[in-house]
């Protein structure tokens, strides 16, 4: 009942949460310099055709009213229309997520996943030259630019090697179904996640790599040696099972940002998902597809922390709901 309770009581906080996210978004998007309408009816346009123009988009109204039309449009469900494609919002926006989650999803398994075995393999050894070298080599992933090491990943493997395609997500003219179909995009999908586990491996390996160490100095691990658990036993007992409470508070941020982690990747490889769509959409100031955007992306935020929250309890029954 108390988890449940916790849970009725953080679903409750959505809602003014999501008030207040969306106002912040509706001001910052209108008060950015530059006129929408300049841009959806082209800087050559007459004064007529400039006016009709705002009054089709609502954008001759005070902003105050804008932001109540706004409101009440959320309210219903709805998210506009694109000003570019004049598609729903929340459609255009659906079918850019699965790409999305394919590519940052894979490459936030494949670097959580190695970065804990990495960093709890390590600890085992702290000081050593082994431990060292990872140590700074995670240091050196973490700090490498996505869009830096996307570039030089395309250039040596695409452009030089030709081993793996440069952009996109399937091959034009390629096969349409099947198992030719899964495997073409899994070899487009070999560089960007390449990239983008590369920068996320360094921080799980640290991450993991500093909690296993703390958990394997405990005196309650000295006594686990000493009435004969072995090394393996240890590791796999206290060390990772307590490492794993840092790791599911980072991971599960990480996925709440999942949608929007891979704006630069998707932009450099011209990945069709969430992160280049609004980058197209801030190009073209369609900002009922920012706006749109910004409000998935901070409901699945929100809903991530949560599910990040009830887990941690469930690991860890020291802490409390």
């Amino acid at each position: 009942m108390r988890l449940q309770r916790y849970i009725l009581f953080r679903l409750a906080q959505v809602l003014p949460v999501a008030f207040v996210i969306i106002i912040i978004n509706f001001a910052l998007i209108h008060l950015a310099p530059g006129d929408v309408s300049i841009i959806l009816a082209g800087e050559d346009a007459n004064p007529e055709y400039m006016a009709a123009v705002r009054e089709r988009y609502g954008l001759d109204l005070p902003l105050p009213q804008q932001l109540l039309n706004y409101l009440m449009q959320i309210a219903s469900g709805d998210l506009g229309l694109s000003y570019r494609t004049r598609e729903p919002v929340l459609d255009v926006i659906l079918e850019r997520v699965p790409a999305t989650l394919l590519l940052a999803g894979t490459s936030l398994v494949l670097a959580a996943i190695l970065g804990t075995a990495i960093g709890a393999f390590v600890a085992r050894r702290p000081g050593s030259a082994l431990d060292t070298s990872v140590t700074s080599l995670s240091i050196s992933l973490f700090s490498i630019p996505v869009f830096w090491l996307g570039l030089m990943l395309i250039l040596l493997f695409a452009v030089k090697l030709r081993w793996f395609p440069s952009t996109g997500m399937v091959t034009v003219g390629g096969p349409r179904e099947g198992i030719g179909r899964v495997m073409d995009i899994v070899w487009h999908m070999v560089l960007p996640v390449l990239a983008l586990a590369t920068v996320w491996l360094g921080q799980y390996v640290r991450l993991a790599r500093a909690s296993v160490a703390d958990v394997l100095a405990e005196s309650y691990v000295t006594t686990g040696r000493a009435i004969g658990f072995s090394e393996p036993q240890i590791l796999m007992k206290f060390g990772l099972r307590n490492a794993l409470l840092p790791i599911i508070t980072v991971l599960g941020l990480e996925i709440g940002v999942l949608l929007t982690g891979a704006v630069l990747t998707e932009t450099v490889f011209s990945w069709p998902g969430l992160g280049r769509l609004i980058y197209e959409a801030i190009l073209a100031r369609d900002t009922p597809i920012i706006m749109g955007a910004f409000i998935i992306m901070s409901f699945t935020v929100m809903i991530a922390s949560l599910v990040t929250d009830v887990l941690y309890a469930a690991l860890d029954p020291r802490v409390k709901l």
